[in-house]
């Protein structure tokens, strides 16, 4: 089985070789798939040391617009090219920890997609500000009662898809740019009829560097996100 692990990076120098060396230890078998947004910070120069001593290990080095949306597009569409049967997203600051993966490739085998949820019974959040959890959660009530969103975390950015998911969506008609490509995907796959298992997880705060999510950028992918759900009802 092709497993690739994703991981879209902006100036994440303190965390992606250590982050890397711990997917690789959890799940041996798999490729890893930087896709760095040109960061400042030198995160690309480290992954491309370490790619050129291990074959498992992969860079692609964005230049131009920055973006979550772009960086993610361009890293599942690499993996699609490259063979893989299933897709690990997840971000590279280690709030998603990588013991978690292989729950992830389990649940997503028996459907196709699954998220790793922060809202379930066993699940939680760790060591974050009071203020983010709240903007989390307001996320979390629009995603859910306004763009029918069917899962407990629909912001999750940790999930693994199927090849057969991914490869029912049209790359080329995405319209997120920024971080709303989370929940675009979710909505796409969801009008296509797909069923999700979510897996719960406790979500770290990150281990080093800054967070750039903030409630202007959270209130732009929620736009985003209605944009996305009125063309879907609209058929366009």
């Amino acid at each position: 089985m092709n497993i690739w692990v994703l991981l879209p990076t902006y100036n994440e120098a303190s965390n992606i070789s250590a982050l890397i060396g711990e997917i690789l230890s959890v799940v041996p078998q798999s490729r890893v798939l930087v896709v760095d947004d040109d960061s400042p910070d030198g995160t690309s120069g480290i992954v491309a040391r370490m790619a050129a001593s291990d074959g498992s290990i992969h860079l692609v080095s964005r230049k131009g617009g920055r973006g979550r949306g772009r960086a993610g597009v361009e890293g599942f569409r690499c993996a699609i090219s490259s063979g893989a049967d299933f897709v690990v997203e997840m971000d590279a600051d280690f709030s998603h920890q990588p013991r978690y993966i292989p729950e992830l490739l389990n649940a997503a085998r028996e459907c196709g997609v699954s998220v790793a949820s922060r809202w379930m019974t066993q699940a939680g959040i760790c060591g974050r500000p009071a203020y983010r959890d709240i903007l989390s959660l307001l996320a979390r009530f629009v995603c859910r009662f306004f763009l029918g969103m069917r899962l407990s975390d629909p912001t999750s950015g940790f999930r693994c898809f199927s090849r057969r998911a991914l490869e029912s969506i049209d790359w080329d008609r995405i319209i997120s740019t920024g971080p709303s490509i989370v929940g675009e995907i979710i909505l796409l796959l969801q009008d296509k009829g797909f069923v999700f298992r979510e897996v719960p997880i406790v979500f770290m705060e990150r281990r080093s560097g800054r967070t750039k999510l903030n409630a202007l950028k959270l209130l732009s992918a929620l736009f985003a996100l209605f944009k996305v759900k009125f063309r879907l009802w609209a058929g366009i």
